[in-house]
């Protein structure tokens, strides 16, 4: 055979090997991440993974431990969801391949976390010990701890972590009555600001959609602490103090939940604690506006993407409800039943539907946000908390 010949016939064999591996990469299915989510199994320590565009159960990932209070946030491009377990366990699990990369023991007792907004620190919010541990994205290699140590020989629950532009990290301590800032700027060397005397026991606390505003509710006293994180020199300012002057408080049976998610357009929805209300705050001078009142103790207060509507679930005995107000006129215009022992809502990306859990009936409903129709059922044992990939693009989520 000529040289020619010989060249031309390679490269022929050439062009169909890979016409052939073309064919077999075909072959498999090739999907991204963004329309994913995962909802926590609660009573068996595994997280499913699902669809939110077909509706369905794609698979489940087992061995997670104790998700009786668990959190989810993902990497920037959604590949990855790191899991908080109530035991202290970080896990990190690759939701294409449906298997666990990492997990490291990081804490005794652990009630959820935060990723930096580049994407490169995942930080972990801890009761036992109390503080927060921050870890390689990547490796899950513990870079930082920060005892939350608020007297000798004391150191405090820490709730309400939330990302901050720049590795930067805020956060509330509920026995020493206090809010940080750590900035991970030089991971391995965190700088912390702390705001004392904020306020009796911040039990959760929000970041505005923007990252300005922090703001913790305080389980010990109506009212909340907010800190404007714009400011040249941030200070705590206290908001709707004594906002249940006057009114016997309500025996609370489940602590509610601050999240960014509670703000639609210029008005953040806030649960009042051991009241059957709503407040509804203008964020520009951060004075009440409105009171909605609702069906039981309100424990989570979300705001449909567009603003449009928020949902509300409630502790016992009124946690086979979930209402929903429409804020241009700040009413209750629905009140649905989807299950007993409502856990959690989470939107679809741009809020055509909510996924609703209900623990005691074993099952995650998907309902049209505009009809009110059930659009699907998914069986799913004790299903707690739902998160979608979604979150991965914006702050305090």
């Amino acid at each position: 055979m000529k040289r020619r010949e010989w060249l031309a016939t390679a490269a022929s064999l050439s062009s169909l090997a890979a016409l052939g591996g073309l064919a077999g990469c075909a072959s498999a299915p090739l999907r991204g991440t963004g329309d994913l989510g995962t909802v926590i199994g609660r009573a068996n320590g595994t997280l499913y993974i699902v669809d939110t565009s077909t509706r369905a159960l794609l698979g489940e990932v087992k061995g997670l431990g104790d998700l009786s209070h668990a959190s989810v946030v993902y990497s920037r491009d959604g590949l990855f969801a790191f899991v908080f377990g109530r035991d202290g366990a970080l896990t990190r699990v690759n939701l294409l391949e449906q298997r666990i990369t990492h997990r490291v023991m990081q804490a005794g007792n652990s009630i959820g976390g935060a990723i930096s907004a580049d994407g490169t620190l995942v930080a972990a919010q801890n009761y036992t010990p109390g503080g927060i541990k921050v870890f390689d994205a990547r490796t899950l290699e513990l870079l930082a701890d920060v005892p939350a140590a608020y007297a000798p020989g004391k150191l405090s629950r820490v709730v309400g972590l939330v990302d901050l532009p720049g590795r930067r990290f805020a956060y509330s301590l509920f026995d020493a009555d206090a809010i940080w800032v750590t900035d991970c700027s030089d991971p391995r060397h965190p700088v912390t600001q702390k705001f004392e005397g904020i306020g009796r026991q911040p039990y959760d606390a929000l970041v505005t959609p923007n990252g300005r505003h922090y703001i913790a509710g305080l389980f010990g006293e109506d009212g909340l602490a907010m800190i404007d994180l714009w400011a040249d020199q941030p200070t705590v300012r206290r908001i709707l103090g004594g906002y249940g002057k006057g009114q016997q408080p309500l025996p609370v049976y489940k602590m509610p939940h601050l999240r960014g998610w509670a703000v639609a357009g210029r008005h953040a929805y806030l649960p009042a604690i051991g009241r059957h209300e709503v407040l509804v705050v203008d964020t520009e001078s951060w004075a009440e506006v409105a009171r909605i009142p609702v069906a039981g103790q309100p424990v989570f207060v979300m705001a449909r993407p567009d603003g449009g509507q928020v949902w509300v679930n409630f502790s016992v005995p009124d946690y086979h409800r979930v209402q929903v107000v429409d804020t241009r006129n700040q009413a209750v215009i629905r009140t649905l039943e989807p299950g007993k022992a409502v856990l959690h809502m989470e939107f679809t990306p741009r809020g055509e539907a909510v996924w609703i859990s209900s623990r005691d009936d074993n099952r995650v409903s998907v309902i049209d946000t505009r009809s009110m129709a059930t659009l699907a059922r998914l069986d799913v044992p004790a299903p707690s908390g739902i998160f979608f990939t979604s979150r991965a693009a914006r702050m305090g989520f």
